[in-house]
Order: C-alpha cells, then sequence, then structure tokens
C-alpha cells in the first residue's frame, strides 16, 4: 500500500455480523464462568428472545457472576437488588423525592431501571414487591403514584431461588412465573470442572482491578443484539415443526391423550404464553449453534426450562412425588415428532 494513503482515509471494516458477534460473546463468558455452560446458554437464549429467566441453585454455583458478566459483555448498566422480607415497592421502583428549594417532587429511580437486574432471592420478598416486578417484567414500564415510566429498550431480569433454604421464603405466584421465559436449574460441577475453578480463581486473585475486563472484540452492543434478534425471528421453522411445538404444549391441558398417569398428574397446563416462549427460545437455541432452521432435538433441549414452572401440578402427583421435571420429561417422551 502507497505509505503516502492515509490510514484514516481509508473505509471503515463492516461491523461482524451477529453470529460472529454473539459466538464471541459466549465464548468470553465461558472462559470466565467455568463449569456453567448450560446457563451460559440459557442466559444467551434469554436476551435474544427479549426475555427474563428464573434460576434455581445452591449458593456459590456464579449465578451472580454469570448475569454480571453478561451485562459486562453487552456494555448494558447492571444493578444486584438483595430480596429481603422488609424490601418494599420504592426500593426497587423509586420514588418522589421532596425538594424544598422549590417545594418540587423529583422522581428518583430505583435499581429496576438498569438494563439487566438480578433480582437475587426472588422468594424473599413479601406480594407488593412481587407485583412491582411483575409489571416491570411484563409491561416493561413502572408506575408510581399516577405516572407510569417506560423501562429501556433493551431490558433483562435474572431472578434467583435458593432450593435449600425455605424458611421465610414466599412462593411465588403462577402469574409471576408464567412471566419467566426460562425456569433454569443449575447443579453442582464435577471434580474436574471444580479443579479448573480453582486454577481460575486463582489467577484472578492475583490481577489488579481492571485486568479482568472483557475483551472488547468480544462486547456486543445494544444495535447487535437487536439484530441478531431480527435474525432469530426470522430462522426457519417447518410446518411440521411448528405443529410438534404447539402439540407438546397442548399436551399439557389433554394429557390424557398420552397416558392416564399423566391426566392424574397435571391439574393446569401451560398457556398460550408457553407457545410462544417455546417458539422464539426454540429459534433462539439453534441461532447460537449456527443453524438456520430448527430442528426436533432444538425444542425438545429447551421445552424443560419453557415448561417447567407453567404446570400446576394435581395433588394426587404430590403425593406420588412426581415433579413437573419428570412431567415434562415423560412429555417430551410420549408426544410422536413428526
Amino acid at each position: 500500500m502507497d505509505a503516502s494513503v492515509r490510514a484514516d482515509t481509508l473505509p471503515e471494516a463492516p461491523p461482524p455480523a451477529p453470529a460472529e458477534s454473539f459466538g464471541r460473546l459466549g465464548e468470553s463468558i465461558r472462559r470466565r464462568i467455568v463449569g456453567q455452560d448450560a446457563l451460559v446458554d440459557r442466559l444467551l437464549v434469554a436476551l435474544l428472545c427479549d426475555g427474563h429467566l428464573l434460576v434455581e441453585g445452591a449458593p456459590g454455583l456464579a449465578k451472580t457472576s454469570a448475569i454480571k458478566e453478561l451485562a459486562a459483555h453487552i456494555d448494558a448498566s447492571f444493578h444486584r437488588v438483595q430480596f429481603t422480607p422488609d424490601l418494599l415497592p420504592a426500593d426497587l421502583t423509586g420514588t418522589d423525592v421532596y425538594r424544598p428549594q422549590d417545594g418540587s417532587f423529583v422522581f428518583q429511580r430505583g435499581p429496576i431501571f438498569h438494563n439487566v437486574v438480578l433480582a437475587d432471592e426472588v422468594n424473599r420478598a413479601p406480594a407488593k414487591v412481587q407485583s412491582a416486578l411483575l409489571e416491570a417484567m411484563g409491561e416493561r414500564q413502572v408506575t408510581v403514584g399516577r405516572t407510569t415510566y417506560a423501562l429501556p429498550r433493551l431490558y433483562l431480569v435474572m431472578a434467583t431461588q435458593n432450593p435449600i433454604e425455605q424458611e421465610g421464603t414466599y412462593r411465588l405466584p403462577e402469574a409471576q412465573l408464567d412471566r419467566f421465559l426460562l425456569y433454569v436449574r443449575i447443579a453442582y460441577p464435577a471434580a474436574e470442572v471444580e479443579r479448573r475453578i480453582l486454577e481460575l480463581s486463582r489467577a484472578r486473585a492475583g490481577r489488579e482491578p481492571g485486568q479482568d475486563a472483557p475483551d472488547p472484540d468480544a462486547v456486543v452492543g445494544e444495535s447487535q443484539v437487536f439484530a441478531a434478534r431480527r435474525e432469530v425471528l426470522e430462522l426457519h421453522l417447518a410446518p411440521a415443526l411448528e405443529r410438534y411445538l404447539i402439540e407438546l404444549v397442548l399436551a399439557t391441558r389433554g394429557a390424557r391423550d398420552y397416558g392416564e398417569d399423566l391426566r392424574r398428574w397435571i391439574g393446569f397446563g401451560a398457556s398460550p404464553r408457553a407457545s410462544i416462549a417455546l417458539d422464539r427460545a426454540s429459534r433462539a437455541y439453534a441461532w447460537l449453534r449456527g443453524r438456520n432452521y430448527v430442528s426436533p432435538e432444538d425444542i425438545q433441549s429447551i421445552a424443560p426450562d419453557v415448561l417447567r414452572h407453567r404446570l400446576v401440578l394435581s395433588y394426587e402427583a404430590e403425593a406420588e412425588g412426581i415433579d413437573s421435571e419428570r412431567v415434562v420429561s415423560e412429555l417430551v417422551a410420549r408426544v410422536p415428532v413428526p
């Protein structure tokens, strides 16, 4: 190249395709969050589907670290809210603050207005706080007094539950559970993975503050997120697989067609919101794997996370020790694949 040609006169390189950007993003987060590939994958699915997720797992399984890394990698504002029994709705949404200088009230926004919100131990908060969170998740707005405030266009809530400590908790209402795109359960890592976690922990302990920032090439901007969402919606879903997807959801309401045991176990089936969630999550799951079409395996892989919290089991199921995990796995096994 002629040395006289100035670098700033060269045309800018085109931005990377959404799939390439999300590939780098996923790889970068997995290097930092070891042993929780499924959780990272579901976080990306929720981001691509413009949805929220509920995560259940024991303490110390990198739930908080995973959502913080995602926020850092999409260049979004992040806030963690520790839910407690004495939490008030205003602690979450914000409140009007009186200004004695001019006798007016000014709305001071609460933590719910950040792009990415971690609702830690969400089932410890009382009903009024749950109601405020439900409005934010479902309507993308917050109402304080007579005024309604819009939330950011890029908005993701990850709520967590601790499965081993239930004293002082409130059961989440079914209406709120249905607002979560996915309900993810995570387990302890294997021995080899835990060894890698120890190595990573020791390496981080010796670094200076700021040295563990995400690789700039792995950071995805808002425009790239919205572009990726459009690609996900355009992913091909064959008509036969669309019927299969719908049949999985309908089977939760008419389970008698798939066995007397399922009919006895299911009290109430999933709503049409489940069909919408399964459609979008299956597309995102396939897109993240570099395919331009949805396969039956994509639907089956993501179906437990979409359906497990949308089923209301009967007293007979509880008496027999049957949980939603077992019911969903039976449905997936019995509904025929086209």
